[in-house]
């Protein structure tokens, strides 16, 4: 060790007697530019400048220079007090953000993301990808993206925030052309009407005591509510058990729905936010809540735009006391939709998720305990209370309990969010309620619960579609998205799609899955897989991945090796 000292001290410039030590003229590290400081700081305006509001403000430079330059990073480690290394690692963590070096050429101002998820694959986005950038020049950037949520008219392209559903590349050519970068908004059920037809009356009634809080939980209970993000976990009992809990509490509601074919939640929110808002602020109240969290994805940016213009009617003109409501903007990360990772974004941070326990109900947002939702559960609170439990409860087949929205898409007539009742199958499903099979198809295969759900032969479509029903088949119903193949399909063709997504979505915080999915993606290109081998690292991936997005990725694997291994031999 002193020889070691003594080298470190002969390695030391020496500075001469009579030479006055030289003073480092500005801080060591990044100088910060004025006029990006100038801009930041005019973009933010009055907001607070809490380290919680990082990934808000980071899209508000996003949204108005289309980029995160260095400079405007520093700039804004600087205006919030925070290191440049907190400020960057959040940045580079999410794909809508596009962090620009120095040196470094900003991209173009017109972004347009062509959706490669199963259903716009198999609709021919490989195809759009293949030739729009020619045809769009190089002022408009095309890239790949995730699932963005709308398979029912698959194949998707959105240009900056404008979806084109059904998308050719005539119809993109001409929304670049056009300048239409805006998410249009559908008819809905605004304040006014909703207030006119009885909204807001359970909440009012509540408050003024005429409800207790006893009362509505056991409704929910009895209508046996489960949570629709995919967990399904009992409703009521997750009410009791955070109120349970000592105070402050409070309740983020998850609309990340970024599992491939789902939709359902932007679908409901399009059309009725305000019962989506009062059966929150119902679950809130029943739990105690004192302030709520609403997560919204950033591909939403339609349903942003409502949920911003709503909730100030509400607020303007409230039917009663509400708690704060904080609209949280995600910015493209699958894993946000895991409810820790979701917290931790609400936070400000990357979207990591937390090991377990202890659970968010007991230490979750802030450190309070906290009743974390999707957002389709607390949507049935009004009707299930209105109508009665019996009347939720009894739409069950097959002994099973309540409804289901289904997200459908793939070869079927009518694609769309088809409401139907819980232990339903997928035969009956698209028979009775998507119209049947596309002419010229019939039913080879279907993914019941979206990319990490699995996958089933036609041969097994009488199975109940339900929670608990498919897993003795190594697959779960999840978020009820259903994709359906067909006899131009291939079900390791679907697998590989789906491995692929996970591998670009993995955080990268554990060995398993972050390695994993790169390797059972590798071993997935092969004309002939290796079963066992593909085997092992499922299993190693299952048991040791800190969340669901690792212990659920091999799922689709496993199925094909398992119900189609005719295409892998």
């Amino acid at each position: 060790m002193v020889a070691r000292l003594t080298a470190v001290k002969k390695c030391r410039p020496r500075v001469p007697d009579n030479e006055p030590m030289k003073v480092r003229p500005t801080p060591k590290g990044r100088r910060v530019d004025p006029q990006a400081l100038q801009e930041v700081r005019t973009l933010l305006g009055n907001a607070p400048r809490r380290r919680d509001l990082l990934i808000e403000h980071l899209h508000r430079i996003q949204d108005r220079f289309r980029h995160l330059s260095a400079a405007h990073l520093a700039a804004l480690a600087e205006e919030m007090k925070l290191s440049m290394t907190e400020v960057f690692e959040v940045a580079t963590f999410y794909h809508h953000f596009d962090v620009v070096k120095e040196g470094e050429a900003a991209p173009p101002a017109l972004t347009v993301r062509v959706c490669e998820s199963i259903a716009c694959e198999m609709a021919g986005a490989a195809e759009l990808l293949k030739k729009l950038p020619a045809i769009l020049g190089k002022d408009v950037r095309v890239i790949p993206a995730p699932c963005v949520g709308r398979c029912e008219v698959a194949p998707c392209v959105v240009v900056h925030q404008n979806p084109v559903g059904q998308a050719s590349v005539e119809k993109v050519r001409q929304a670049v052309q056009k300048k239409a970068v805006k998410c249009p908004e559908p008819p809905y059920v605004d304040y006014a009407k909703y207030r006119k037809f009885g909204g807001y009356r359970l909440i009012a009634e509540c408050l003024a005591g005429r409800r207790t809080r006893d009362e509505i939980t056991k409704i929910m209970e009895d209508s046996g509510l489960r949570g629709l993000g995919g967990a399904g976990f009992p409703a009521g009992r997750k009410w009791r058990i955070v109120a349970a809990e000592p105070e402050p509490r409070l309740m983020a509601v998850n609309i990340d729905e970024g599992e491939p074919g789902t939709f359902k939640d932007r679908w409901y929110l399009e059309r009725d936010p305000h019962r989506f808002l009062e059966g929150m602020l119902v679950a809130a109240w029943c739990a105690g809540v004192g302030e709520i969290y609403v997560y919204l994805r950033d591909e939403y940016a339609g349903c942003r735009a409502v949920l911003e213009r709503e909730l100030a009617k509400l607020q303007k003109n409230p039917p009663c006391a509400l708690p704060p409501i904080h609209l949280r903007r995600g910015a493209g990360a699958y894993i946000c939709g895991e409810e820790s990772a979701m917290i931790e974004s609400i936070e400000g941070k990357r979207g990591m998720p937390r090991l377990r326990p202890p659970y968010v109900a007991q230490v979750g947002l802030f450190g309070y305990p906290t009743l974390e939702h999707n957002m389709e559960t607390v949507f049935w609170v009004r009707q299930i209370v209105e109508q009665g439990a019996a009347w939720f409860a009894g739409h069950g087949r097959r002994d099973r309990k309540g409804l289901r929205s289904f997200s459908v898409s793939g070869r079927v007539a009518n694609p769309g969010v088809h409401l139907a009742p819980a232990g339903i199958t997928l035969k009956e499903l698209v028979e009775e309620y998507c119209g049947g099979m596309l002419d010229g198809h019939e039913l080879y295969g279907y993914l019941p619960g979206g990319a990490s759900g699995g996958i089933l032969p036609a041969s097994k479509a009488d199975i109940p579609l339900d929670f608990d029903t498919l897993q003795p088949h190594g697959c779960f119903i999840g978020s009820a998205a259903i994709v359906v193949l067909s006899q131009h399909d291939r079900a390791a063709a679907a697998a590989k799609n789906l491995m692929r997504f996970f591998k670009d979505e993995s955080c990268g915080q554990c060995t398993p899955c972050r390695v994993g999915t790169a390797k059972a993606l590798a071993l997935m290109q092969e004309k002939k897989w290796n079963p066992p081998l593909l085997g092992e690292l499922s299993q190693a991936m299952m048991d040791a991945s800190i969340c669901g997005l690792g212990q659920a990725a091999p799922n689709p694997v496993q199925c094909v090796i398992k119900y189609f291994p005719h295409e892998v031999q």
